[in-house]
Parts: C-alpha cells; structure tokens; sequence
C-alpha cells in the first residue's frame, strides 16, 4: 500500500468474505486533517459498503461490488462516487469460478511477479446508533466480456465481470482523481502476467 501505518497484523481474514474485516488505503487526509508522513493512509474496515442511510451493517454482506456502469446513480454507492472517495485494495490474488469443465472449479488468480494487485474501490462511514463510526468499501467492477484472461470465468451465457486492477504509478492519481477523472480508470485491466492454479478449499 505504500502507507506510513499500513499494519502488519490485525484482527482481518486473510481471506475477506463480504461482512468481514478487510484492509484498504485511502488518500492521507481524507478522514483527519491531521498531518500524514505519507500519501496514503491504511484502513481496516467492513468489506462491503454500508451507506450512511443504511439501517444495519449486514447490508455489506451485498454491497461488496460496485459496477462501473451504475455506480454514479445506484442508492448504496452514489454518494461515496459523487464525493470521490477512492480506496485501493490490495490483494494476493482473486478467485474465480472456472466452468470450462462443465462445473465450477474455484481458480485463484495472482500476478505472475508475486506483487500484489491494487484492487480500485470506494469507502464510506456509517455512524452506528451509539455515535461511533464504521468504515467500509467496495471493489468496483467492469464488463470482461471481452477480455482474452478474465473472460474464462463465471457460468457459460452470463456477463462476464472482473475487478479494476489499479497500476501501481496510477496508485495516488485514483485516490485523488474527481468523479469526471475516475471513469477513465474502469477499464478491463492487462491481458497478460497473471497466474492461474485451482484454489485449495
């Protein structure tokens, strides 16, 4: 993440379900003004969105994708669009179901230099009925119909979708572009340099 207080250990999964604890970066500032020894600050918070408006955290357990082509207008993530508030989620890899064998086979998909991807997200507070704030995000999803790699996954006849993988020089232009700016971001990312083995349950 390139963060100052990126923490090294904490109570997050090292797989993150949608409702648990996930770990993310948002632009230095963001939530304090205080001032921040570098560029981007780490945040542990719920993996799934929870709106402002929302009546119960578990509303994350939905809300952990956000796509490109309704997010501006969609109730759950409109707000944290209209406002910028970026996040980048780093990963190992992703997983993916692969039904190129008639049956879906669980694929775990990484870059093949070991690096970790820089997933492109949102983040919001919701203030709970007791005055405490909760922080939360969502990955951002585009159409990968056409894309050579990620076009394998997902059940034969359905959309074929994929996370915006983020480069890493791009890191601090995502945090910090406007909603006109953030478009051009969501795009199917590279074709080549991942890798692919089936997931170990």
């Amino acid at each position: 993440l390139g963060s100052a207080d990126e923490p090294r250990v904490g109570p997050w999964a090292l797989e993150a379900m949608p409702g648990e604890t996930g770990l993310s970066a948002i632009a230095a500032g963001a939530l304090s003004a205080a001032q921040a020894p570098s560029p981007r600050q780490a945040k542990l918070g719920v993996f799934g969105l929870i709106p402002a408006w929302a009546q119960d955290p578990k509303i994350a357990r939905h809300t952990y994708n956000a796509r490109s082509e309704t997010v501006a207008a969609k109730p759950s993530f409109r707000d944290a669009w209209r406002r910028a508030q970026h996040c980048i989620v780093p990963a190992e890899a992703i997983f993916e179901p692969d039904w190129r064998s008639g049956k879906a086979v669980a694929q775990r998909i990484g870059q093949r230099d070991g690096q970790p991807l820089g997933l492109a997200g949102l983040w919001s507070l919701w203030r709970d009925s007791l005055g405490t704030d909760l922080y939360s995000f969502t990955l951002l999803t585009v159409n990968a119909d056409a894309h050579p790699f990620m076009s394998q996954f997902h059940k034969p006849g359905e959309e074929k979708r994929m996370v915006v993988v983020l480069p890493p020089e791009r890191y601090d232009d995502w945090l910090q572009s406007g909603p006109a700016q953030a478009m051009d971001f969501l795009r199917p990312g590279p074709t080549d340099g991942f890798t692919l083995e089936r997931a170990i349950p």
